[in-house]
Parts: C-alpha cells; structure tokens; sequence
C-alpha cells in the first residue's frame, strides 16, 4: 500500500567544498530537521558530497595541463565518495536513523579502480539499503573533462511506498530520450538535483512536470566563495577571474543563488522558488493528482503512439573489460 500523501523536502545548502566529513555532517544536520518536519523524501543537490568546483577547470586550457590543477584535481578525488566505502555507509545510516528515502548528488569514485569521478545521484531507503545510483550521462561544458561519463544502467525508475522515484541531473534533463526513458517506467516522483539558478531552469521543471504528468522536485545549493577553502584558485587574491560585473570576488559573494523548488503534475508550483539564501523547501505530494492529470493527457498511455514512434535504450553498465 503506497501512501496516499507524500511530504517532501528539498535542501537548499552548500557542503563544506573539498572535505567530505564535514559535508556529510551537513547531511546529517538537514535529514534530522527535515525529518522532524515529518518529511518522507529529503533530496540534496548536484555535487552536494562533496563539492561542485565553482568556476575552476583544474588549470586546464587546450594544449596543457598545470601542475597546480593537477594537485588540486587529486583534493577534488580525496573529497569524493565510493559507494562502497565506510563515509557511504555513514550516509546510508542517517536515512536509515531517520527513517527517510534520501536522494543526494555526490562525486563518485569509481570502486572498481582508476581515478576519474562521476557526477552521481543515489537514492538511499528508509533501511539505508542503496535503491539506485545514477551516472550523469554526460557532463556539460568545462565539466567534460573532470567528470566521466555515465552508462543507461542507471536510468531507473523505483518503485517504492512512494510511488515509482527516479530523476536525472542538471542538463540531462534537457535530452527528450533520457526524460523519455523514465515517463515510460511510470515515473511519478522526478528529482532534479541541478547546479542551475537561471530561471529558464524553473521554467524546464515546470515543463517536465506537465510533460510528465509527475511530481518534480528541483534541488541546488544556494552557496558562496566562503563555502570553499581559502586557497581554492579561482578566488585568492591573485586570481585573474572576477565576478559578473569586473569586481574581485569577496567571500559573501554568491555563486549560485539557488531557486529549489517542487513542481505538481499540472506544472503549477506545490512551493514556490526559494532564491538567495539557505533552507529547506516542503512540499505534500497527493497521488490522486498524479491520475487527475493523466486524464487528458498520459505520456506512455493516450499520448505514446508506440505504433508510430520507438525508443531503444541500452542499459548494460559501461565496462571496459569483462571478465566471464
């Protein structure tokens, strides 16, 4: 018996950038208030464990490596997470003390060996049994060349006492096949951890929900330069990089003002944008409002067309060599 009544919570909060122990203190902090708050879901942002690297390629231009960048690439995989390791098993018992599904974007390390990161989101049970982890499918721009690229394996869909929980990260959510992919499992709780504070990016979510005719719960970090170690490149005192409009940056600067919010399935807000500060954004999710709105339109239902149109999607993990 699925509930009938879902509260959400969506965390609008930066980690402490590069140090993982006290990141995940973070997420400590926010899933015991949110819980108390009597929230079922509690989703954290993209790169929440334990950073998104704010304006800094690793001192890479096309043609040559610095050594600098490459020191602070080996803090940035220091700060990363193995999803077999004891920091993960820590975060799986906070869902589990709490008695909450936890959805967190973290920096993956690879267990199986090598040194590239991925731009994961995981989604843990009210047990702290791991249900899913997602891969981004392919980074954006100058995050091409820190993170690797993620495999159809983890295009999931859940189904749990929720309802059927999935999602994509930042601008997947702008590849119709990878939305196409989780409508056609029955999605109805779609999480959207996101470093995007556009609102352009608000807008998608409330087209994502209509499209879908799901719940959309969008989650980035609201955070500033003070959020990163005082040495971090792109804002030390010599750094030739400065904010919007020319000036040095100072650590109250803002470096992405957040705009978490919760979408029905209608596309009309269940709460509204937050923007320029910390929080957590509660929503009820009513599943009745899933059905009303497939009504008069069902995405993999009265709107499909299987006869005309046909998606093949391959799910096998990504692995350079297997051994049989």
């Amino acid at each position: 018996m699925r509930n009938q009544i879902v509260k959400v919570a969506a965390v609008q909060a930066a980690p402490v950038a590069f140090d993982l122990e006290k990141s995940i203190e973070r997420i400590a902090h926010f899933t015991a208030e949110a819980a108390q708050s009597g929230a079922d879901l509690v989703v954290f942002p993209e790169g929440f464990l334990s950073a998104y690297p704010w304006r800094y390629a690793f001192d890479v231009t096309i043609g040559a490596r610095e050594p600098r960048g490459r020191k602070w690439y080996a803090k940035y995989h220091d700060s990363a997470i193995s999803l077999t390791s004891p920091e993960f098993d820590t975060v799986r018992a906070i869902a589990e003390k709490n008695e909450v599904f936890l959805s967190i974007g973290i920096i993956e390390k690879d267990e199986v060996g090598g040194t590239t990161l991925y731009c994961t989101a995981v989604l843990i049970g009210k047990d702290g049994v791991l249900l899913s982890s997602h891969r981004k499918l392919i980074a954006s721009a100058g995050e091409r060349l820190v993170w690797g690229q993620g495999a159809g394996d983890g295009l999931k869909v859940i189904d749990t006492e929720l309802g059927k929980v999935g999602g994509l990260i930042c601008w997947e959510n702008y590849m119709p096949a990878a939305r196409l992919a989780l409508y056609q499992q029955g999605i109805e709780i779609y999480i959207a951890p996101n470093a995007d504070d556009l609102p352009s990016w608000v807008a998608s979510m409330q087209h994502i929900a209509k499209e879908g005719r799901c719940f959309v719960i969008s989650a980035n970090q609201f955070c500033r330069v003070s959020d990163f170690p005082s040495d971090y490149p792109p804002f030390t005192a010599e750094s030739h990089d400065r904010q919007p409009d020319g000036s040095p940056w100072t650590s109250d600067a803002v470096l992405n003002h957040g705009g978490s919010c919760i979408v029905g399935p209608l596309g009309t807000f269940l709460a509204e944008p937050v923007w320029d500060k910390e929080g957590i954004v509660y929503a009820d999710l009513g599943r009745d409002e899933l059905i009303e709105s497939r009504m008069d339109f069902d995405p993999v239902g009265s709107y499909a067309r299987p006869d005309i149109f046909e998606l093949k999607v391959n799910t096998k993990p990504a692995r350079n060599v297997v051994f049989e």
